[in-house]
């Protein structure tokens, strides 16, 4: 059988279709990310995902589903514990985690006086919020004395943002990197800190293309590690290398945002290259799911959607097109954290005459392992290939 020359994988942050097994020991029971937004806005426009067979995994409103899907089809449910970007992602590549990692309401004091002690910044915040909210709300107060807002969400972050006038951008990237070194601390067990530059005037602040993640290392080698230690390429865009802290990339491309992200993938496929091509889309996540925000949710994907035949006419013969996502984030589900569900998984090359329903995936390491079969790399720990089955 031969490999496929260029894999490239998709990982449409959030986008959960139904509720998991173990919804309820999430506090998740009823969650239906992609669902729930068709209902609310009655009906999605996505006539490209569905000819791929996205209804065909699960009825979605205003999807048809396909007679001959264009796509193998089927979901995934998420083995490790946790409903976090980097649980899901880590998992993807082929790692398990057992041990979740901590959110918190307020990081606590001893944390907080020792960021103070070592940057030199008062800290103001330190508590729940969304970046745009915190940002009208203690902005001027940053700007008028110089301390540093901190502030977190549902996911396991500690989220530092600063404007680049009182604050320079290299500074706000060495405070985050004291953050960073605080947390690693396994009493915090905090995955990621971010760093949030801001600009303009009270009343009407802007976030910066300038954030940057700083993760935790991946608790274990991934199949990108093996990859990248056999020569062979892995392109990370948007987040990806932030949240495996840069291991087993081999080039790392930054994007702004959804648009921006699949401008910057589609010009990535005239590339040459052989190996894996990796694009996380974070806009579902962070700028629609977590504010709660059904209409702009789908919205994104109608625009995304738009994009599919760009990139399935950009495919060569030998290459291979995955979407998934992370975990889900229900904009109709209470409070503002991820849900615990299944997510899509829609698997394409040119060499399909029709898709097929396969077996539903009991592990997001499924895709890791097949990366892996298919470049004849050392296979991970955890997840089974469906090489064989998708050819």
């Amino acid at each position: 059988m031969k490999p496929f020359k260029r894999v490239f994988l998709i990982v449409l942050d959030s986008v959960g279709i139904g509720e998991a097994p173990d919804a309820d020991k999430f506090n998740d029971k009823g969650a239906d990310t992609l669902g729930h937004i068709a209902e609310h806005m009655g009906g999605l426009n996505l006539p490209n995902l569905g000819k791929l067979g996205i209804s065909n995994i699960k009825p979605i409103k205003g999807i048809e589903k396909a007679i001959q899907p264009m796509a193998h089809f089927t979901k995934m449910q998420e083995a490790s514990n946790g409903k976090d970007t980097m649980t899901g992602h880590w998992e993807i590549m082929g790692l398990h985690i057992e041990k979740p990692f901590r959110t918190f309401e307020t990081f606590p004091d001893e944390l907080i006086n020792e960021l103070e002690s070592r940057t030199g910044r008062k800290v103001i915040g330190n508590k729940p919020a969304s970046g745009t909210e915190i940002i009208k709300e203690l902005g001027e107060e940053h700007m008028n004395t110089g301390a540093i807002i901190v502030y977190t969400s549902a996911d396991s972050v500690l989220q530092i943002a600063a404007h680049e006038d009182v604050v320079p951008i290299e500074e706000q990237y060495q405070i985050c990197e004291i953050a960073r070194e605080l947390t690693l601390d396994e009493k915090y067990m905090i995955g990621r800190v971010i760093a949030r530059p801001f600009i303009g005037e009270p009343g009407s602040f802007e976030r910066t293309s300038n954030r940057h993640d700083y993760a935790l290392k991946p608790f274990g080698r991934t199949v990108m590690n093996e990859l990248k230690d056999e020569n062979i390429d892995v392109i990370a865009l948007g987040k990806i290398s932030d949240i495996y802290d840069g291991e087993g990339v081999t080039e790392s491309i930054r994007t702004e945002n959804n648009e921006d992200g699949m401008e910057k993938f589609i010009q990535s496929m005239d590339k040459e290259f052989y190996g894996l091509n990796f694009l996380n889309l974070v806009d579902f996540d962070a700028k629609y799911g977590h504010r709660r925000d059904p209409l702009g949710y789908g919205e994104a994907l109608e625009t995304f959607d738009q994009r599919l035949p760009e990139v399935l006419d950009l495919l060569e013969d030998e290459d291979l097109l995955i979407m998934t996502a992370d975990h889900g984030n229900d904009p109709i589900h209470h409070g503002t954290d991820h849900t615990r569900e299944y997510v899509p998984l829609l698997v394409y090359h040119k060499g399909i005459k029709q898709g097929k329903e396969l077996p539903i995936r009991r592990t997001f390491a499924d895709i890791g392992a097949t990366i892996a079969d298919n470049f004849k790399v050392k296979m991970p720990d955890y997840g089974t290939s469906f090489l064989t089955e998708i050819k």
